[in-house]
């Protein structure tokens, strides 16, 4: 039966699954038909029905799994569950905070993921690497190598805050702050270019580089930057060793000045 917070949906592959508490702490629910599979991301699998077996997977090979780990950051194995038993379910979750949505694959369009947004993936579902070019690589802030997703199946994606689809009409333009990708259709032209005209405009904005897309295609946003929240986090973490002795000095240094006229 369906959670309270949620509804069974079917996808274009036929699996049947829900998610449950939608929002920061999405759990994926999938219902296994007998031997059917899932592929999904190394320690994704939460808990799972005794029917279910568990193994690991090398999508590509060897160098599919060499080139996931030390291209793009991902784990060199996947996680492989199939229903041998008989029907069965999994749950998936993510690391981090944030929400997890299917997109579904009928083979019109490949679709480009940065690196933490795969979660999980039908049997049809296939995942390789893709080199961005030099200005991609160097400012999109994913690096030189990004995953490619292929096939015909249901993809489930995970972000960092809720996901937000857009859809790019041929012809029309969109505006994406680059750390606040997930995943865009192939179908889509996508460049990096200054966030405003002027260089003092574009410091002073907070806002440096920006991803133009142009359609058609589809686009999935997440609602926070991780790496504003990195930032807004070292505040309340103590400084290194080192920098804390000098804080330390610096402050003693002051103290003693101030003694001076007391």
């Amino acid at each position: 039966m369906p959670g309270k917070t949620s509804q069974l949906m079917t996808g274009i592959s036929g699996v049947t699954y829900e998610l449950l508490y939608p929002g920061a702490y999405t759990l994926l629910k999938v219902y296994f038909r007998p031997n059917e599979e899932i592929k999904a991301e190394s320690d994704a699998m939460v808990a799972m029905s005794s029917t279910i077996d568990l193994e690991s997977k090398m999508e590509g090979g060897i160098l599919g799994g060499l080139s996931r780990k030390f291209l793009t950051g991902e784990s060199f194995f996947l996680q492989k569950l199939v229903a041998r038993r008989g029907e069965g379910w999994a749950l998936f979750g993510q690391t981090g905070l944030g929400d997890i949505q299917a997109v579904d694959l009928d083979g019109s369009a490949n679709y480009i993921v940065q690196k933490d947004g795969f979660l999980a993936g039908t049997e049809g579902v296939q995942i390789s690497t893709k080199l961005q070019n030099l200005v991609q690589g160097l400012a999109s802030g994913e690096g030189f190598f990004v995953l490619k997703i292929t096939g015909r199946g249901t993809l489930f994606l995970s972000s960092y805050g809720a996901i937000h689809t857009i859809n790019i009409p041929a012809g029309q333009d969109y505006i994406v702050d680059n750390h606040h990708l997930v995943a865009w259709a192939d179908t889509t032209q996508y460049s990096i270019e200054r966030a405003s005209n002027g260089w003092i405009s574009t410091f002073t904005s907070g806002e440096m580089l920006v991803c133009r897309f142009r359609g058609p295609g589809k686009v999935l946003i997440q609602t926070r930057n991780p790496a504003s929240f990195g930032e807004w986090l070292k505040k309340f973490l103590p400084p290194p060793s080192g920098e804390q002795n000098q804080q330390q000095s610096n402050v003693s240094s002051v103290m003693d000045m101030a003694s001076k006229f007391m």
